[in-house]
């Protein structure tokens, strides 16, 4: 069934995967050839492309020239060089599901504008291009160290929860702030972010039309295109209002310039970054995996909960070979294309929409790593033709801001269920401020300040209060010693759902 799956009963399912492949003999794995922890798949050889999810990539590669104005605006880089970036990143994507890695990846998108709030306090130039080259090599090495290791969760488990409420609780701040602050986006194009953003928020986050797409199909396959109508919809209304040029259609295939990229923002032509670059990066790298270990998190909770679903295949999502693939891609693109949007693990949308064809069974999609290498294989194709990149270039700005606001909503929500106590809850809010106003290097530093004087001893512990429904289910329904906390499990689950 492709109908939607409320978030509370993801995890009763959850628990019967085992036991189920267990006793089930019809379940099996798609073929690949082994290759240390990777399973190699090749299109034509192991998986066939699946026609809806390559038509649906080769559209929503609109999206992902979303990061292109990140990269002007930020480095100063010209059109054709931002591209050159984006699609590098692009065939990167690529490497995922060719390596056994069963989820559409992208961008680390809440924590944006924490790195942009970062690379600004730097002088645009080869310093600014530095200080992203430093942050992202760190990123991408620290990432394949916790994969190799498998100690990227325990990590995580020594952040304090007050701490990591408020990085994510900030990080949804910061992107909210650089839409509307003076000189932002909303400046320039008012009248077609508000009506681009109402109707997303519409869309997405509404009771009605939740209501609405589980009583009608056609508004559920209507939801399952993301933000690609309301990016459409921008492309009429910012020349109707002026704010923005129609846009000039052009024929041919892109022209991306790979020789200006390498000169001017890489290590080829601007050398290493001097050591205080890594130094002064490390608490914002920090602060961005604690982000990105939430999306390795979500996305083994959705694709767990569609292998409940399909019973004839074995969905193998694996924390540990993610952060593999995700930290290369970070150490790759940090020398041969500095990215600001990163290289996330996940691009939730895209994956829950994938996900629900193949819960239709083997007559909507064969094999889940068919359904993401098709997606990620036309999003590629998209990015080589002309008159896609035409058709959105005058108003990548409202994507940008759309992308911005969307995720400021949710990081904000789900910053906040991150604490455990109302003493989390005030702790978090001015780590939260502190970040989007100083950056994450001050919001750790207070945030560490700030747990130790009110916490002491408990420095790590923290405390549960009552406050928040999930402790007091938590409370009634102790697990057993070594057993992994229902309440938990369901937490991760509604988050993954929420995103």
């Amino acid at each position: 069934s492709s109908l939607p799956v409320r978030a509370s009963a993801i995890t009763r399912p959850i628990k019967q995967v085992h036991s189920m492949s267990n006793t089930t003999t019809q379940r099996s794995e798609s073929p690949y050839i082994p290759l240390g922890p990777f399973k190699v798949r090749l299109p034509f050889i192991h998986y066939k492309i699946d026609l809806p999810d390559y038509l649906q990539g080769l559209l929503m590669c609109a999206v992902d020239l979303a990061a292109i104005p990140l990269m002007t605006e930020l480095l100063g880089m010209p059109f054709e060089v931002a591209l050159a970036v984006v699609m590098l990143n692009g065939l990167l994507y690529l490497v995922h599901h060719l390596l056994g890695d069963p989820t559409v990846p992208g961008w680390i998108t809440p924590a944006v504008p924490l790195l942009m709030a970062y690379c600004a306090q730097f002088p645009v130039g080869p310093e600014r291009v530095h200080a992203l080259i430093a942050f992202q090599l760190m990123l991408g090495i620290f990432s394949i160290a916790l994969g190799a290791t498998g100690m990227a969760k325990k990590v995580v488990e020594y952040v304090p929860s007050a701490i990591k409420s408020g990085i994510i609780v900030g990080a949804g701040l910061s992107a909210v702030i650089a839409v509307f602050q003076v000189g932002g986006k909303f400046n320039v194009l008012p009248w077609t972010i508000s009506i681009a953003v109402g109707i997303a928020f519409y869309l997405i986050f509404s009771q009605h039309f939740n209501e609405l797409k589980q009583r009608n199909r056609f508004w559920w396959n209507f939801a399952k295109l993301g933000i690609l109508p309301i990016i459409l919809l921008a492309v009429v209304i910012a020349p109707l209002f002026g704010e923005a040029p129609w846009p000039t259609i052009q024929w041919g295939i892109s022209k991306p310039d790979f020789a200006g990229l390498w000169s001017n923002y890489t290590v080829f032509g601007l050398g290493m970054p001097p050591l205080s670059m890594f130094i002064s990066a490390l608490p914002t790298m920090l602060a961005v995996y604690i982000i990105v270990f939430g999306d390795v998190l979500s996305a083994k909770s959705l694709l767990d909960e569609a292998e409940t679903v399909r019973t004839d295949e074995v969905v193998d999502y694996n924390a540990d070979r993610s952060h593999l693939i995700f930290g290369a891609r970070n150490a790759f693109m940090s020398i041969f294309g500095p990215d600001v949007a990163m290289c996330g693990p996940k691009w939730a949308a895209m994956l829950v929409v994938v996900i629900e064809r193949f819960k239709g069974g083997p007559k909507a999609m064969k094999s889940i790593i068919g359904g993401v290498g098709s997606f990620r294989w036309g999003t590629n194709t998209g990015l080589l033709l002309l008159p896609v990149v035409t058709l959105v270039q005058p108003i990548l700005g409202v994507a940008l801001s759309l992308t911005l606001l969307i995720q400021g909503y949710v990081s904000v929500r789900l910053g906040i269920l991150e604490a455990r106590s109302q003493r989390d809850l005030g702790i978090a809010g001015v780590i939260g401020a502190v970040l989007a106003i100083k950056g994450a290097s001050w919001a750790f530093g207070i945030g560490v300040v700030l747990c130790l004087l009110i916490y002491g001893k408990n420095f790590f512990k923290g405390e549960v209060d009552g406050t928040f429904a999930k402790d007091l289910k938590a409370a009634d329904t102790q697990p057993a010693k070594g057993a992994e906390s229902p309440t938990a499990t369901k937490r991760v689950a509604e988050e993954a759902m929420a995103d």
